[in-house]
């Protein structure tokens, strides 16, 4: 298991909790055929390609990026134009250790000029929509893109969709080597002698390999264990494995920030509150600086 998600799944250097997955945030699910009609040929590496891309959508009649105005789902756009943006020793600086000067620089007036771009990217109906509604609409062909975690490609495995064929699935522009990642796990509480043998079963059902494999399969996730073969996954899910194994070997695997793995729920929550209102319009990109620093400090 990577290093980083046993963080989550230790305490004091002994076990308490078995994951069942790894989650990560940093990807792009994009409608194959949209971007055809869209004069889209080639998938977006940069973010400046990404945006060239999303207007080419825009102008050719669809919504360019499917989205629900929900504070952690703005959150979760956060967290991956911040990691393009700067990078992730940026990422981790900013979102992880909360370095004042960090938060306090241009990388993050940049990170909320990039938020204003992608504002101006999504529909007059975006607010409170929920997360699969808009993977819906990129299903549909009424969108081209959606930026979202790898839990939405159920939502067009569910719709018979194949990836490559129907639609893309890349990360976020800037952000190839660098994976965010939350974990669903199973949390064992200290219980007697009578009950830990149960859990010590369960704990081992968990993280049995085959078990592993078909859980997230069907969830879009990739498993806890690196050492499982990617044999039944889609290309998106042997994608995500081989990322995820790159970034455990090179450091660049980062707790997500939007999805609690990067620092406490106060600070997680009035991060949110901040990427909203900015989002919203309500803040400008220089005062979203200075509001997102006062809200960690405080």
């Amino acid at each position: 298991m990577p290093a980083a998600l046993q963080n989550f799944s230790k305490y004091n250097g002994k076990w308490i909790a078995s994951p069942v997955n790894v989650h990560s945030t940093n990807w792009v699910w994009a409608n194959k055929e949209v971007l055809a009609k869209a004069g889209v040929t080639s998938e977006p590496k940069t973010w400046d390609e990404f945006m060239a891309a999303a207007q080419k959508v825009q102008k050719a009649g669809f919504i360019a990026l499917a989205h629900g105005g929900q504070p952690w789902q703005d959150a979760t756009l956060f967290d991956g134009v911040a990691i393009s943006t700067g990078g992730v020793d940026y990422y981790r600086k900013a979102l992880i250790d909360l370095d004042q000067k960090t938060i306090n620089s241009p990388t993050t007036e940049k990170v909320f000029q990039r938020m204003s771009q992608l504002r101006k990217l999504v529909d007059k109906d975006f607010s409170g929509r929920d997360w699969n509604v808009a993977s819906g609409m990129v299903i549909s062909g009424k969108a081209g893109f959606q930026m979202m975690g790898d839990w939405a490609k159920g939502e067009f495995i569910n719709a018979k969709k194949v990836p490559g064929k129907d639609f893309l699935c890349f990360r976020t522009p800037g952000t190839q080597g660098v994976v965010s990642f939350n974990s669903d796990q199973f949390v064992m509480f200290k219980v007697g002698a009578d009950k830990s043998a149960a859990q010590a079963k369960l704990a081992s059902a968990i993280m049995d390999p085959g078990f592993q494999s078909a859980f997230n399969v069907v969830k879009g996730s990739v498993p806890a264990r690196t050492d499982v073969p990617d044999t039944a996954f889609d290309a998106c899910g042997k994608k995500g494995m081989k990322d995820l194994a790159e970034a455990n070997k090179s450091n660049t695997l980062v707790g997500s920030m939007a999805h609690g793995h990067a620092v406490p729920a106060s600070i997680k929550n009035a991060i949110y509150d901040v990427v909203t209102r900015h989002f919203n319009g309500q803040l400008d990109d220089k005062k979203a600086v200075a509001a997102l620093a006062a809200a960690v400090k405080q």
